[in-house]
């Protein structure tokens, strides 16, 4: 069993996103950290990308300014390594397939496994052209991430029916960002899931508010804040990790 099942044992799982490298190396392992002394029960981590086209404009930023700093993929893996030494709250990588066939998606996972992740999302490969990555992954014990989306719609069970670690349940059509309000039919989608797997199930775009992550992890079996997380970045600078400390705190606390 995957070690991203100790996420959502007997519990409702807080799931946060940062970008690896913003601001800088040094402040970005630091955030990490104070993520997961905070209750996180699984954090995602964000590999720097020129071109994130699921991303507003956040993360996009986020992105920019981990990549000016001098942000690399192998320096990804030295931060997760640095964040390693303080925690074992299953991490997952979040990257498009581009920086991971780039980097050579064998060497990409041997990597990230000796680094010390359990798994990764990458948001524009289509669930019909997963097969060569997944195998590659999974010889490293490594899970792909399955996402659904709103429009999946037919899509959703046979999606769901394959799916490893954790589903990755988008609540928005869009790209990423905080919403005041959520209108998807979310009980539908989970209600498709549940009927073709025990794989849990956690929502995420859009959430930012401990009152709309109660909501959503009273849906499915967790919530994944990254947006509104990325701004305290962007506000606090080298003061980051502190924020996000009593941030991350009063989100898992709206939860449990």
């Amino acid at each position: 069993m995957s070690n991203i099942y100790k996420a959502f044992e007997n519990k409702k799982a807080f799931i946060a996103f940062l970008t690896a490298g913003d601001p800088d190396f040094e402040t970005s392992v630091e955030c990490f950290k104070a993520v997961a002394r905070a209750g996180a029960d699984l954090i995602e981590v964000g590999i720097p990308f020129s071109d994130p086209i699921a991303e507003g404009p956040v993360i996009q930023e986020a992105d920019l300014r981990a990549l000016e700093s001098g942000m690399t993929t192998d320096k990804v893996f030295e931060l997760v390594k640095e964040v390693r030494k303080e925690t074992d709250v299953p991490m997952v990588f979040m990257s498009y397939i581009n920086p991971i066939y780039h980097y050579g998606a064998d060497e990409f996972f041997k990597k990230a496994a000796e680094a010390g992740i359990d798994g990764a999302i990458v948001p524009d490969m289509p669930f019909e052209e997963k097969g060569e990555l997944d195998s590659t992954a999974a010889k490293y014990g490594i899970d792909i991430i399955s996402m659904i989306a709103p429009t999946s719609e037919d899509r959703i069970k046979m999606i769901a029916k394959e799916a490893k670690g954790f589903i990755y349940v988008v609540s928005s059509l869009g790209v990423t960002g905080v919403r005041t309000e959520i209108k998807t039919d979310l009980d539908s989608m989970i209600k498709n899931i549940r009927e073709v797997t025990d794989v849990p199930a956690a929502i995420g775009f859009g959430i930012s508010t401990p009152e709309q992550a109660k909501k959503m992890a009273a849906v499915a079996d967790g919530a994944i804040v990254g947006s509104a997380m990325v701004r305290i970045v962007a506000a606090e600078g080298k003061n980051a990790p502190e924020k996000l400390y009593e941030y991350v705190k009063s989100m898992k606390d709206a939860i449990e």
